[in-house]
């Protein structure tokens, strides 16, 4: 059944607030500090912000992208932030029925925003994040799809596949080669989605690395021992495997169906 307007109105409205607070989350958790205290301030001249600073979107366009008080530029992230997280909601509130799988993938987009900014800034996806989100991914499956088993499968796969790939590198080049924040993350894709969309997510996250991969290096001279956030490639990937995992599986499987 199509959601009414006015739901998906509000689930645009909700993700534009929460894209606000996931810039908070983004910020802060790598530097270790409260989300809660202090409010927010710039971060360049420490100046508590106002409510009207924190309009999603619009304050950012009034002030220009920059502060009120001491004009120094504000990060565009900021409001793409807001608006992806908006965007988002509106399309998983529109392709998904009311219930405990809308929750669990709104709560799945939500982790999947914050690990992709921070990986992208700091190359790193903390267990903070990450291991809570295995626990909160298995405990949604309990009540609606994919169902505790896929969701455990999932978790085992996830995680399991990255290690080897991880143990692998190391065995042969004796460097690391993959993060085990990367392993985790997966790991906890698997928990939400389950084991089918693990693979989804991989193949997809594996593919887009390699093509911007090749890009940065055929471009820019890169090295081929370059070091890409591959985090942030795994939200991407499971956000695809979320919304359109299904029909490209079997899009796919109809290759091989005579």
């Amino acid at each position: 059944m199509t959601p009414s307007l006015s739901l998906l109105v509000l689930a645009g409205v909700l993700g534009l607030a929460i894209g606000s607070f996931l810039n908070v989350v983004i910020y802060r958790v790598p530097l270790g500090q409260s989300l809660a205290s202090p409010p927010s301030t710039c971060p360049s001249c420490r100046t508590r912000l106002r409510w009207i600073d924190n309009i999603p979107v619009l304050s950012w366009m009034v002030l220009r992208g920059k502060c009120h008080h001491c004009r120094a530029p504000i990060s565009i992230q900021y409001p793409l932030v807001e608006l992806v997280t908006g965007v988002l909601f509106v399309l998983v509130t529109w392709l998904t029925p009311v219930g405990p799988l809308l929750a669990a993938r709104l709560t799945l987009v939500l982790i999947l925003i914050v690990l992709f900014g921070i990986d992208l800034h700091h190359q790193i996806l903390p267990n903070v994040i990450t291991l809570p989100g295995i626990a909160i991914g298995f405990l949604f499956s309990l009540a609606g799809p994919p169902g505790w088993l896929d969701s455990l499968l999932g978790i085992l796969l996830g995680g399991g596949v990255l290690y080897a790939i991880a143990w692998t590198y190391y065995a042969v080049r004796h460097e690391e080669g993959l993060g085990m924040g990367d392993v985790k993350m997966l790991a906890m894709i698997g928990a939400f989605l389950g084991w089918k969309a693990v693979l989804v997510t991989l193949i997809l996250s594996s593919f887009a690395g390699a093509i911007v991969g090749v890009g940065i290096i055929a471009f820019s001279r890169g090295s081929m021992r370059l070091a890409l956030p591959f985090g942030t490639f795994l939200s991407l990937g499971a956000l695809a495997a979320m919304l359109v995992g299904e029909p490209l599986v079997t899009w796919y499987a109809g290759f091989f169906v005579p």
